[in-house]
């Protein structure tokens, strides 16, 4: 049951991260991978700064943020213009 639970996150994440980054969703599948990519990073950068995520809203904006930062990385070094 966890493991529909992080995919459900991450797909949520990723369609949040890519409304707040202006790139329009890119499909069900994309936003998914995003997502759990990016919740995995903003794991690791909010444990980095030491805060630390409770709760369903916590893991949304821990994941959210880090699938902002992952899109972000992406298009300043993914090499498409």
């Amino acid at each position: 049951m966890e493991f529909f639970y992080y995919l459900l996150i991450g797909l949520c994440a990723g369609w949040l991260a890519s409304q707040i980054m202006k790139g329009g969703s890119s499909g069900m599948i994309t936003n998914l991978i995003v997502g759990v990519i990016g919740a995995i990073l903003g794991g690791f950068v909010f444990g980095l700064l030491g805060l630390v995520a409770v709760g369903l809203i916590g893991n949304l904006v821990t994941a959210t943020a880090g699938a902002c930062l992952l899109i972000f990385l992406l298009r300043k070094f993914g090499g498409s213009k």
